[in-house]
């Protein structure tokens, strides 16, 4: 029996769209479409809820490969389920990352829960009443079970391109299209999915401003650089076609001309000036980590700076600093330069 996602009109206003179907039959699988309508529900981002459709969609794989049937059935649930599915995925050739591993476990988590309240899988009753003993004014947030099944995540350390590299690679594009975009997320530090999602309407050349959807559907107002303004003005004069859809980035070409640029042909204009250029660690994402590592360097503090990525918290912008020894040295010599006098002479 095998399994695969597909995406319907939909019917109702409380039915997700992506649903979760046996390959063959087409027959939904009932108690993961019953997470995803309750996750539509809660109006999860569409991005969102794709993604926990495929890590759900990995999971009934794994269970129907155990217990040959996509159907859970809450007496086959155990304390151990959760963690036989961490030991297979850690046995697979290529291994996951322990971030895919975490996000994966802890959607099969949620979903499984939101079928069977009781279900004894994980231990998660039990955790928690040891953690109430622990804390017997019930002080602080009590943690998820899930909290002890956590595959160990290395810290990150992801190194911002230099000088040369983002001037080899801005090189590379001709289109004032391509430009547009590079420029959003070097000098603005916007997301990939945040550039594809931009509207016409979403650019305030005037102001000198851009409205940005961000993760959860939350709106930000961001500054525009000059040269920002100066590509976009260019693109939207002399390439965008007109007429178009309503999105900003849109295909210059072919059948699909004016339509909204899509992630994949995102990541083929990158895939391809990588190959071009020869630098493998061009991504989209270090264009941002390396807009956050202008930004410190340049003085921002780190408020600001979470306000203009769009961090939730800043703990997640703490991610993004990245201090190296030289640093330490000439901050600190800067700030002895301008706070600390030398001693009184006395006179005995």
């Amino acid at each position: 029996m095998k399994f695969r996602l597909i995406q319907q009109q939909i019917s109702h206003n409380t039915q997700s769209p992506i649903r979760v179907v046996e390959q063959t039959t087409g027959r939904e699988v009932g108690w993961i479409n019953r997470y995803l309508d309750r996750e539509y529900v809660r109006r999860l981002a569409d991005t969102s809820l794709c993604s926990y459709a495929y890590n759900l969609l990995h999971f009934v794989r794994w269970w129907e490969s155990v217990h040959h049937t996509g159907d859970i059935r809450e007496r086959d649930l155990t304390e151990s389920t959760l963690l036989d599915y961490v030991k297979f995925q850690s046995s697979q050739q290529p291994r996951p990352s322990p971030s895919t591993i975490n996000d994966r476990v802890a959607v099969a988590d949620r979903a499984i829960h939101n079928e069977f309240p009781e279900a004894p899988c994980q231990i998660a009753r039990g955790f928690h009443q040891a953690f109430l003993q622990r804390r017997p004014m019930g002080l602080g947030r009590p943690r998820m079970a899930l909290s002890r099944m956590r595959v160990k995540v290395p810290k990150r350390n992801i190194v911002p391109l230099s000088v040369d590299e983002v001037a080899r690679f801005w090189s590379s594009f001709r289109t004032t299209r391509d430009l547009a975009i590079v420029g959003l997320m070097l000098l603005q530090g916007l997301r990939s999915a945040e550039v594809l999602a931009l509207n016409r309407d979403d650019v305030l050349p005037s102001e000198a401003q851009l409205r940005v959807r961000g993760k959860g559907n939350k709106f930000r107002f961001l500054p525009l650089a000059p040269e920002t303004v100066q590509l976009l003005e260019h693109y939207l004069r002399l390439e965008r076609p007109n007429p178009c859809s309503a999105a900003l980035f849109v295909s210059l070409k072919g059948r699909a001309r004016g339509a909204r640029m899509t992630r994949a042909g995102f990541r083929s204009l990158f895939r391809h000036h990588r190959q071009t250029t020869k630098i493998q660690l061009a991504n989209p994402h270090r264009f941002r980590h390396s807009f956050a590592s202008d930004m410190i360097r340049a003085g921002m503090s780190l408020p600001a700076l979470m306000q203009l990525m769009g961090h939730a918290g800043i703990q997640t912008t703490m991610i993004y600093v990245t201090v190296t020894p030289q640093d330490v040295y000439q901050q600190y010599a800067r700030a002895v330069a301008q706070h600390i006098r030398p001693l009184p002479v006395t006179t005995s």
